[in-house]
């Protein structure tokens, strides 16, 4: 064989194997929705064996064979291995868990194969004096009596108790051209091995199975009702070994005949090029064919974070978009011609005498109140407005904080949504800063009222009914009537809102006429309507920040599928070849 990059369709399929690789290293999950934790361990274990394995077997279907030993605690898998090395390369005894660093034995003619992080790029290598090291994340190469073209790598318990052994376990497996699986009489119906074979087979990993300290007696019925197992499990066709119950020699090692078999088996394998093609191939083809399967899990995955995302994202767009609706409903109901607003309109106009006064002519109210300003110079105007102005900042401020405490709330009760609130708590109220904007807000708006009174005076300026009002004045009575609607009052305030509000258009119409007021008041709420929107923009966009610090910007869910695609369509099947014999 030659390097599979030699073959241009081999490039291909390299070439969209290391797409998919960015594609799934650049996905998150960092919601915290159902099945999330599968997903993430998913995403985990399909990049380590797209590093660990078919990356480097893609590129290079020539290097040496890679068996995995593995199994339970306890089961003798050291021991195995160095029995069928000959010499004690790896660490068994009775205290577990025994293995911590995984053990791998190869040819020294192979060494160049796995000196390099061509295989297992995260685990260090340790040789030498220093390969005595138990860390788990490190890999013991140790030159042994292994034929030319294989390697074994002794694997740390499939059920360990220490986590870090379990994880160093499984991603071993899963970089093995074959699996040597290793149970015991006792234990050989034990539910977590068939897990993980069970995942062999669904990945189209080649396994071979060892019996291990089966009772002479009990030979027979044991090996038959495990072969019974194994073909209900789909692994009819795995080579079965049996090592009978037997005293180590020495120097802990097993009678040379126990293992005879096993050994002539990989020495057979390993010299005949074609047999160990067709297992690293089976292998990689399983390996292939069920990335896109599992790529499409993740993509899932993606997608149901993107939804969760777009739904935390529209709460908050829908919680603000409430609030400014709420304010345009407040600036239409009367509210703001209630308390205060009311009181201080009557003493501009002249208290007790509203309706005697509008009955009797807009003209003399007209000159009540010019005679009112004479009087009282700036304060009546000046009352109202700040009166005005509080009463608005109070409405903005009210609704912020309602929408506020809404998106929140929801956020609580949606997926993915409850974590963020626990980690960001000041989403939970309004900026800091928030009332003394909504203050700044109003007083500006109040200035852009001015300006447009003033530009639509023009020449009128100096006209006795403009002067008789003042800017001042004229502008208080546009503010009036851009909140002139009494929906929501009862009883006598209906009225006196009402009438209010009808005597200050009255009188700018006097001023402007019926269909500038018009459209002065609609100008001045739309102007409003505009300011609030952005101060409510300002604390939406704390919900979206924080989403967006959340979720990032990796792949989506579109780009996955694409890298996916890439990949299924570059792949060949082994029967076609992607390199030279």
């Amino acid at each position: 064989m030659c390097d599979v990059s030699d073959d241009v369709e081999g490039a291909r399929l390299l070439a969209a194997l290391q797409s998919l690789r960015r594609g799934v290293d650049a996905t998150a999950y960092p919601l915290e929705l159902s099945d999330v934790e599968h997903a993430r361990r998913e995403r985990a274990e399909l990049l380590a064996q797209l590093d660990d394995y078919i990356l480097p077997r893609a590129a290079a279907l020539d290097a040496p064979l890679l068996a995995v030993v593995g199994g339970s605690t306890g089961a003798g898998k050291s021991t195995l291995v160095n029995s069928l090395v000959g010499e004690a390369v790896t660490k068994s005894g009775v205290l577990r868990p025994t293995t911590r660093a995984s053990t791998l034995i190869h040819n020294p003619a192979d060494a160049k194969w796995f000196t390099s992080t061509r295989v297992l790029p995260g685990l260090a290598r340790l040789t030498g004096a220093e390969a005595e090291a138990g860390d788990p994340g490190t890999l013991r190469l140790v030159a042994g009596d292994v034929p030319q073209g294989l390697a074994l790598l002794d694997a740390p318990d499939i059920d360990s108790v220490v986590s870090a052994n379990r994880d160093l376990a499984r991603q071993l497996l899963s970089a093995a051209d074959l699996w040597i699986f290793v149970t015991t009489a006792m234990r050989y119906a034990d539910a977590v091995p068939w897990n993980l074979l069970q995942q062999a087979i669904e990945r189209g990993t080649s396994v071979a199975v060892v019996l291990d300290r089966v009772p002479l007696d009990a030979m027979e019925e044991v090996r038959a009702d495990f072969a019974t197992m194994l073909m209900e499990q789909g692994l009819g066709q795995s080579p079965v070994f049996a090592i009978a119950e037997s005293e180590l020699g020495p120097d802990g090692l097993l009678p040379g005949v126990e293992v005879a078999r096993i050994n002539g088996w990989l020495a057979s394998l390993a010299a005949d090029q074609h047999a160990r093609s067709i297992v690293i191939r089976r292998t990689l083809q399983g390996a292939l064919d069920s990335l896109d399967g599992r790529a499409s899990g993740l993509e899932s995955a993606l997608r149901q974070q993107g939804s969760a995302r777009q739904e935390l994202s529209k709460i908050a767009a829908d919680g603000y978009a409430a609030a400014l609706s709420g304010v345009s409903d407040g600036m239409q109901d009367g509210t703001l011609l209630r308390g205060e607003v009311l009181a201080r309109w009557q003493e501009f106009v002249g208290t007790g005498e509203v309706f005697r006064q509008l009955e009797a002519g807009v003209s003399r109210m007209r000159d009540r109140i010019s005679s009112a300003l004479r009087s009282h110079t700036r304060r009546p105007a000046d009352d109202l407005g700040a009166a005005l102005q509080t009463g608005v900042a109070a409405l903005l401020q009210a609704h912020g904080e309602t929408a506020t405490i809404s998106v929140t709330r929801q956020w609580r009760h949606t997926p993915g949504g409850a974590e963020l609130v626990t980690a960001h708590p000041e989403l939970s109220s309004v900026s800091s800063g928030f009332a003394a904007d909504t203050e700044k807000l109003v007083r500006a708006w109040q200035d852009d009222v001015l300006a447009m009174v003033r530009e639509e005076a023009g020449g009128k300026r100096t006209t006795a009914r403009f002067l008789a009002f003042g800017v001042n004045g004229i502008s208080v009575l546009l503010m009036l009537v851009v909140f002139s609607a009494t929906a929501g009052l009862t009883g006598a305030e209906v009225g006196i809102a009402g009438g209010s509000a009808i005597l200050a258009q009255r009188l700018l119409e006097a001023v402007f006429g019926d269909q500038a007021v018009r459209t002065l008041a609609n100008k001045a709420r739309t102007q409003l309507l505009a300011r609030t929107e952005e101060l409510y923009d300002a604390q939406r966009t704390r919900f979206d920040d924080v989403l967006t610090e959340t979720t990032g910007s990796g792949s989506s869910a579109e780009q996955l599928r694409a890298a996916i695609d890439e990949v299924r369509s570059a792949q060949r099947r082994p029967s076609q070849g992607t390199s030279k014999r």
